[in-house]
C-alpha cells in the first residue's frame, strides 16, 4: 500500500482522465466541476442528475472515473454503481462515492457495490484530486492509502474479523442489499404493506417476507420502520420519493 501521490504529473505522464459527475444538487455539482476543470489532465464529459440515466450514459460513454452521489432519483448511487460495474464495458471504470452520510458501514456497502473510493462531500480538493488519478489507474483509495484489488480484499477481511462478534460470520457483516432487497426497501419507506409490495412486484407475500427478514438482518435493525429510517438517513431512498405514492 502506498500513500496517494500528490506531485504534479509531467507532460509525458499526462493523459486525459474522462470524468462523469452524477449529482442532483446543481450548486454542489457546479462547484465540483470548477475544481475538476482546473486540472489539465481532467475532462468532465457528462453531468447527470439521475441514477438510472447515469447507468445508461456510463455504458454509452465509458468514462474513466465517475463521481457518484448516493441520494439520487430513480436509482440510488449504490444501485447505479453495482449496475455500472456489472456491465462488461465499464469493468475499468472507477466509481468514487461522494455522500453527505459517512460511516464505516456505508463505506463497506459502497466497496461491495463496486466503488473504488468513498468520501464525504466536504472532502478537500487536495484529497479528492489525487484520488481520482489513482482510481483512473484501476486502484482503490481507502483513507490515505492507495491499494490494488487483492490488498482491498485483505483489508476488508481484516476489518470484518476485527468487528465480528460472537459467532457472526464476517462475510455476513455489512452485506450489501441485493437489487430486489433495495427495491423492496424503497417501497417500505413509502409505507407499502407486504401485500401491496407483492402485488406491485408480482411475487408472493412469503417471498416479500423472506426478503424483509434478510433486509432486517443485514441492516441490523428490529423492524421495517427502523429499516426505512436508516435508508432515508443514508440517502438510499430520497425523502421526496416517499411522497409520490405507490
Amino acid at each position: 500500500m502506498t500513500g496517494i501521490p500528490t506531485s504534479p504529473m509531467n507532460d509525458l505522464e499526462q493523459e486525459l482522465i474522462r470524468i462523469m459527475i452524477v449529482e442532483d444538487h446543481p450548486l454542489f455539482g457546479q462547484g465540483l466541476r470548477r475544481v475538476l476543470e482546473g486540472e489539465a489532465d481532467f475532462r468532465v464529459i457528462a453531468e447527470i442528475n439521475d441514477g438510472g440515466e447515469a447507468v445508461e450514459r456510463a455504458i454509452e460513454m465509458v468514462p474513466n472515473v465517475i463521481l457518484m452521489d448516493i441520494n439520487l432519483p430513480t436509482k440510488n448511487g449504490l444501485q447505479a454503481t453495482r449496475e455500472i460495474k456489472n456491465n462488461a464495458k465499464c469493468s475499468s471504470t472507477g466509481v468514487i462515492i461522494l455522500t453527505a452520510y459517512h460511516d464505516d458501514e456505508q463505506l463497506f456497502h459502497a466497496l461491495r457495490a463496486g466503488a473504488a473510493a468513498y468520501y464525504p462531500k466536504d472532502v478537500m480538493p487536495s484529497e479528492l484530486i489525487p484520488a481520482i488519478r489513482a482510481v483512473a489507474k484501476n486502484n482503490y483509495v481507502i483513507g490515505d492509502e492507495v491499494m490494488n484489488r487483492p490488498q482491498v480484499a485483505r483489508w476488508m477481511l481484516r476489518q470484518f474479523e476485527e468487528l465480528a462478534v460472537f459467532d457472526e460470520s464476517p462475510d455476513e457483516m455489512f452485506m450489501p442489499l441485493s437489487p430486489r432487497e433495495m427495491e423492496i426497501l424503497q417501497y417500505i419507506t413509502r409505507g407499502a404493506s407486504n401485500k401491496e409490495i407483492a402485488h406491485i412486484l408480482g411475487i408472493s407475500r412469503q417471498t416479500v417476507k423472506n426478503h424483509m427478514s434478510s433486509i432486517l438482518r443485514k441492516l441490523a435493525v428490529n423492524d421495517r420502520t427502523q429499516a426505512a429510517v436508516l435508508a432515508l438517513r443514508r440517502g438510499w431512498v430520497r425523502l421526496e420519493d416517499t411522497a409520490t405514492g405507490l
